[in-house]
């Protein structure tokens, strides 16, 4: 029960560490770089990927063809607004966003932001250890080797979680240096 429910928890934070790196500038484009970006269409808040279609061309450029022609206006000030740091460009039909070339100090940035978020989410693994030997160690039905052998489970499963983390950090750093 405990090592079950450990892990579900532990698989969360790496699907969400993954959801936070697809959206870190590699110099590439990528259509999850303006997933954070919301629209004012028709009086309401509305993602970005709801009313237009998104593709990259080239692996340097995002288009942004929304299904509805009046709403173009409203896209390229809702990228103008957003802190993203991409310039929209408007050509009647679609919205264009360039992704410039990153700089290598820039690319040592986001290596460096990249492997605190791993930091972090190897916090948030540690975390669930923790409470799961809590509730392990409160748990009245289990004797004192089966306390013991559940807690070496839920370390071994926080070891093979802080592996997985790295691997995907490491991996991630390898796509960001790569011009």
């Amino acid at each position: 029960m405990h090592y079950s429910l450990a892990e579900e928890k532990m698989n969360g934070s790496i699907k969400s560490l993954n959801n936070e790196l697809m959206k870190v500038r590699t110099g590439r484009a990528n259509t999850s770089l303006l997933d954070e970006i919301n629209v004012e269409y028709y009086g309401s808040l509305t993602p970005l990927n709801q009313i237009a279609g998104l593709s990259v061309v080239e692996g340097t450029q995002i288009i942004i063809k929304p299904y509805d022609a009046n709403s173009l206006r409203d896209i390229e000030q809702a990228i103008h607004k957003s802190d993203i740091g991409f310039t929209p460009i408007n050509d009647g039909t679609v919205v264009r966003v360039n992704i410039p070339a990153l700089t290598e100090d820039t690319r040592k940035t986001i290596v460096k932001d990249v492997e605190k978020l791993g930091e972090s989410t190897k916090v948030v693994i540690r975390n669930i250890r923790r409470d799961a030997n809590n509730d392990i160690t409160k748990d009245e039905d289990l004797s004192e080797d089966e306390v013991f052998n559940e807690q070496k489970r839920i370390q071994d499963l926080t070891d093979a979680f802080v592996a997985k983390i790295d691997a995907i950090i490491k991996d991630k750093s390898a796509e960001v240096m790569t011009i």
